[in-house]
């Protein structure tokens, strides 16, 4: 039976993706490179006046290999909790993530591209 709706487990649910964000920055090196991009991508989206529809896509891509940097983080260390030692299908686990991640940024990048190459045209 599911337990009635608190804001106060919202507010810890909240809390524990702050901590979440707080992990992947301290401990991952590619989520500090997505922050980088994250920050020039907004910027120059500003800086270029880009469109609703821009901003749509820009969003999207994103939020989707922010996620993906989330889960292969998660993936990795759950990995390495439960099997220490080396392991093939904990490898080939590992790499799969890893490709999610590449992925998102190599869509994130087309669509960038899409996005940003007709607004340098127009500036």
């Amino acid at each position: 039976m599911s337990e009635s709706f608190s804001v106060m487990a919202r507010v810890r649910s909240f809390k524990a993706a702050g901590q979440g964000l707080r992990v992947l920055l301290k401990e991952e090196h590619n989520a500090r490179v997505h922050l980088v991009a994250t920050v020039l991508v907004i910027a120059a989206g500003l800086a270029l006046e880009a469109g609703r529809d821009d901003w749509i896509v820009l969003v999207l891509v994103i939020t989707l290999v922010w996620v993906c940097e989330a889960i292969n983080t998660a993936i990795e260390n759950l990995s390495d909790k439960v099997s220490p030692e080396q392991d093939p299908l904990i490898a080939k686990a590992k790499d799969v993530a890893c490709l999610a991640v590449v992925l998102a940024s190599l869509c994130a990048l087309i669509c960038g591209a899409l996005v940003f190459i007709p607004l340098l045209r127009e500036w």
